[in-house]
């Protein structure tokens, strides 16, 4: 008996694909977004559904499921982090500083444990967190404008967004297919 998960899918017609095109809650009618901000919230809606469904169907062990040591890396870590992020990039805008959700450095990867609270608590903290840095963005439809500190442009901001939930997309693929086998993009 082999302690390595067999590689599968649920998805009948492409069989690198996560689930069939008409269940994919990240296709559109096809049509590409219209216009510049449009497209880059087409582009991180899609990037988080993925995060979502690559934790779809999880329970709370198999969520906190460490990658490989020494790393903390889990599902449920990332699920965490990006909260934490998306808490940090109000900041970027000019906004008060926050408090950590989950404490110091890395406490949004070491406290992801397997238990229900904590996982239900993530997926609240993610929410209301997303909306928050979504609502203050709405309030600066000038992609050009620079704001903060940093001075740095929106559409600066809306691309970083975007890079941070792909890249972490990127590491969903590997822990879920190391937790239960299942694979596709």
């Amino acid at each position: 008996m082999s302690d390595v998960p067999s590689r599968w899918t649920p998805a009948t017609i492409y069989p690198d694909m996560w689930v069939d095109p008409a269940h994919d809650p990240r296709n559109t009618d096809g049509v590409s977004p219209d216009g510049e901000l449009e497209t880059l919230l087409d582009m991180l809606r899609d990037y988080r559904l993925t995060l979502l469904m690559k934790c779809d169907g999880l329970d709370a062990e198999q969520l906190a499921r460490r990658s490989v040591p020494p790393s903390t890396m889990s599902l449920l870590g990332l699920l965490r982090h990006l909260a934490e992020t998306e808490r940090d990039w109000r900041t970027w805008l000019g906004g008060p500083s926050l408090d950590k959700l989950y404490g110091p450095h890395d406490a949004d990867f070491d406290g992801a444990v397997g238990d229900p609270a904590v996982v239900d608590a993530a997926y609240r903290d993610l929410e209301r967190e997303q909306l928050a840095t979504d609502a203050a963005l709405a309030a600066l439809p000038d992609l050009g404008e620079r704001v903060g500190s940093d001075r740095i442009a929106v559409r600066e901001l809306h691309v970083h967004r975007i890079d941070e939930y792909a890249r972490h997309a990127g590491h969903a693929d590997l822990l879920r297919e190391c937790v239960d086998g299942r694979v596709g993009q």
